[in-house]
């Protein structure tokens, strides 16, 4: 039986369509395809006036059903919207855009090896085998087609799988579950950046990342931000850092309740690489920490609880918020429009002696709640013990609360905690892709835990690096026997994210728009002229559909740099990371050397009569012995980031003793970024001057260096530098 196949075409310029029709050939034991004639469809045959003027259909594939987009919680940050990027149409089926006329044999080749993982086995493939040269027609349609797809290597994803082969259906990209041995443009992995060795393209995690957001790493950044900004990093609590502090922890207890009687706190101990609630407990005093043994082979924190949590239902709960750091250089921040809201599954009661192990009550950990009785599995966004955060958003907006403040409080939260965590971030980074190496770019998901207080004032609990993105949970059907069911919450949230998240580091956008630009730049000026009249100047098939036209506008929202202004005062330690990175010496290492500190000071004139190199001697022996006796990555000798910047501000001190802390290290930060952009200077054009004399005069020094072109590109402009340096100017110690 013959079959018939239709293809809409919309001439240019006009406001009507076409409908032209065709017969395909009669299939035979060997269907010959050429017997279209040329092989170029109706399309084609419609001569140049209907090149690239088709209409392409807008519905997605047969068994992918298109995506929810993410509820736009109330008085969530109006950012502008993207806009579509030309590329291939959003209905086309995977890879199927006008492919060239292909003979018999191939098509029979390829319904036998079937459609892989992007549909059902031979089905897919022979369809399109066998429709490909009228489907589309015209070049337009040929060159969607000769487009490559972005290709994905998921054989390290886990627990992310199946988010990610929906995410990947959605999008219309190759994926590669067991790997490929060419190169892949995305690696997505489950665990870490070390999971496999990667020379190129993009993957998933950073290096160090699972390392910086640890308990203990992850309080000693906060700490650090906290000391030179207390105000505005005031939403993480109280800290003390086990068994190292333990003293101190006691001691300051006990001013507190000297000085305020009435002041009867309960702490919360959360052993450093604990997950899912693993070895949380809750004391009343310092002398309940469970001191033998275990604390001393495993490193916790202690926080003081909050006591006063924002309840629903008269239940506690907690959000989970979905992070995108999308590059580090220059730092680029998203968070998504939706999160998930988590809920204990008992009453909550302000903690007492009686109630302190109810754990139920008190920790909102999804992995301790799910073996309650009380735990309810809900299909519906605004029920159960799992809900969407935008449905916590709308029902305190139905009782008057200001939840476009509580965003802005969150978002603020969220950027002064990736302020936190960069500077150490880039010293891994450097050192597993140092600069002039071959190497992957990366990105990363995080997930961050936040805390709402009853007059809604967010506080982070925690930071994940590896959240959990599972769509299903698990339904025990008789003692002892699971089965995974679907979470429509969680398929809501998770996919929409990874999805977005391969949008935003598509590298096939970045061509696309290089591709974009070089056309602008070599047209003639009067074809910009027509470009620029808007759609009375251009037909509507000059630029091929977007491939994102069929999905929902993307969930994740940029919030750095677009408030970068409100935020960049407190990258003082970023600064302070670059000076401590130039220093480092040998690429792929993360600690300071005896003799590399020894430079920092020299080239950045520190030391004189009060302050001789013997005393910068002791400086750096004091302060790395102390924090190497803290258990401080012991693979390599030498001075960590966290030690010199101790160091840093204990210069600073030093220097200008009349100011707060931050505006002595600001000081000293534009001190020594002057001096050593001024010895740059002076590299460059001792440089300069030896390649014009070309002689064999030997090199010229500055302190003991040879002086050749700077390998470094100055921090600074110069007269930048001297005009803030000016402003600090203080008389040597």
């Amino acid at each position: 039986m013959a079959e018939a196949a239709t293809v809409r075409h919309c001439r240019r310029g006009g406001a009507s369509g076409v409908i032209a029709s065709r017969r395909l050939a009669p299939r035979a034991p060997r269907p010959p395809l050429r017997s279209h004639g040329n092989g170029r469809g109706a399309g084609a045959a419609a001569g140049p006036r209907q090149r690239g003027g088709m209409e392409p259909a807008g519905a997605p594939p047969q068994g992918c059903a298109p995506a929810r987009e993410a509820e736009e919680p109330p008085g969530s940050p109006a950012l502008p919207a993207e806009e579509p990027e030309g590329g291939q149409p959003a209905g086309a089926p995977p890879g199927e855009g006008a492919p060239p006329p292909l003979p018999a044999a191939v098509g029979r080749e390829r319904g036998r090896r079937g459609a892989g993982p992007q549909g059902p086995p031979g089905r897919a493939a022979r369809g399109r085998g066998r429709r490909a040269p009228g489907r589309r027609g015209g070049e337009e349609g040929g060159r969607a087609a000769r487009r490559p797809r972005v290709t994905v290597d998921s054989s390290k994803a886990k627990t992310s799988l199946e988010a990610l082969k929906i995410s990947l259906r959605q999008l219309r990209w190759r994926e590669f579950p067991f790997g490929r041995r060419l190169p892949c443009d995305i690696y997505w992995h489950g665990v870490s950046f070390h999971d496999n060795d990667i020379f190129s393209g993009q993957v998933n995690k950073f290096p160090g990342m699972t390392e910086m957001v640890r308990k203990i790493t992850l309080s000693r950044a906060v700490r650090t931000m906290q000391d030179l900004f207390p105000l505005e990093y005031n939403f993480y609590p109280r800290s003390w850092i086990l068994p190292e502090e333990f003293s101190l922890f006691v001691d300051e207890v006990r001013m507190m309740k000297d000085g305020d009687p009435s002041w009867k706190p309960t702490f919360i101990v959360k052993p450093d690489g604990g997950c899912q609630g693993d070895g949380i407990y809750l004391i009343k005093d310092p002398s309940d920490i469970r001191l033998t043994g275990s604390i001393q082979s495993r490193p916790a924190v202690v926080q003081e609880y909050i006591c006063k949590p924002l309840l629903v239902d008269k239940l506690k709960f907690d959000i989970r918020l979905y992070v995108l750091l999308k590059s580090l250089e220059p730092l680029e921040i998203y968070i998504a429009k939706d999160g998930l809201s988590r809920f204990c599954t008992e009453p909550y009661q302000e903690p007492t002696l009686k109630n302190l192990h109810q754990v139920f009550m008190h920790l909102t950990n999804y992995s301790l709640n799910i073996h309650s009785g009380n735990f309810i599995h809900s299909d519906n966004v605004n029920t159960g013990s799992k809900r969407t955060f935008s449905s916590i958003l709308c029902r305190l907006s139905s009782k008057g609360a200001d939840v476009k403040k509580l965003w802005s409080d969150i978002i603020s939260l969220v950027i002064k905690t990736i302020i936190a965590l960069t500077p150490e971030l880039k010293v891994y980074y450097q050192s597993d892709i140092p600069a002039g190496k071959p190497g992957p770019t990366c990105f990363q998901i995080l997930g961050f835990d936040i805390l709402l207080m009853k007059n809604l004032k967010p506080m982070l609990l925690e930071v994940n690096a590896n959240p959990s993105m599972r769509i299903e949970h698990e339904q025990e059907l008789s003692p002892g026997v699971f089965e995974n069911v679907p979470s429509p919450v969680d398929e809501e949230v998770k996919v929409a994210v990874i999805r977005d998240t391969l949008r935003l580091v598509d590298p096939q956008k970045k061509k696309r728009k290089d591709t974009q630009c070089q056309t602008l730049e070599h047209m003639p000026e009067a074809s910009e002229e027509l470009l620029g009249t808007g759609p009375a100047g251009r037909g509507e098939g000059d630029t091929p559909r977007s491939p994102e036209a069929g999905l929902p506008s993307l969930c994740l929202k940029q919030v750095f740099p677009k408030y970068a202004k409100q935020f960049n005062y407190l990258r003082l330690v970023d600064r302070v990371a670059v000076l401590f990175i130039r220093f480092l010496g040998v690429k792929g290492t993360t600690k300071l050397g005896p003799t590399g500190f020894r430079t920092f000071i020299r080239n950045c004139k520190l030391s004189n009569s009060n302050f001789s190199m013997a005393s910068v001697d002791i400086l750096y022996i004091d302060i790395t012995r102390r924090w190497n006796s803290m258990g401080i990555d012991h693979k390599e000798s030498g001075m960590c980031l966290q030690a010199f910047v101790e160091a840093f501000f204990c210069l600073a001190q030093k220097k200008y003793k009349s100011l707060p802390l931050h505006e002595q290290v600001a000081s000293l930060i534009d001190f020594c970024e002057y001096h050593l952009a001024a010895l740059d200077e002076k590299r460059l054009v001792c440089g300069r001057g030896v390649v014009e004399r070309r002689s064999a005069v030997g090199p010229c020094q500055t302190d003991g260096l040879h002086l050749t072109p700077a390998a470094h590109t100055p921090l600074l402009n110069r007269t930048a530098t001297a005009g803030k340096f000016a402003d600090y100017r203080n008389p040597r110690y």
